[in-house]
């Protein structure tokens, strides 16, 4: 349940509601939406989850999926400055935008060291 996730100590939760970069839809934040339910994309505002630090602001490619725990996690990828980013998958989003993504190569999926 996402309301019930682990949240990191450096974690924010701001809701906001926003329109998706790559394909217009307008999406209702929850304090933990980070990315469009249609077709996945984000955007690169974060250092830190929730903490609007990052200066890039580009986009975030949606390039691959793991199932992890049970979960289904989005790799995305920002198109200006290659950063990565794993982002659990929400209910609302679109199945077969998630199951398009399995099978592709992602960059390294691990966690950030600490």
């Amino acid at each position: 349940m996402l309301g019930a996730m682990t949240q990191s100590p450096s974690f924010t939760r701001r809701r906001e509601n926003f329109t998706c970069l790559r394909c217009g839809t307008p999406v209702r934040g929850s304090g933990y939406t980070n990315h469009c339910p249609r077709c996945l994309w984000s955007r690169h505002v974060d250092v830190n989850p929730g903490d609007r630090s990052a200066e890039c602001g580009a986009a975030m490619e949606p390039v691959g999926a793991l199932s992890e725990g049970g979960e289904i996690i989005v790799v995305q990828r920002c198109v200006a400055c290659g950063h990565s980013r794993r982002n659990r998958s929400a209910l609302d989003d679109d199945r077969d935008a998630l199951l398009g993504l399995f099978g592709q190569p992602v960059p390294d999926p691990s966690p950030p060291s600490r």
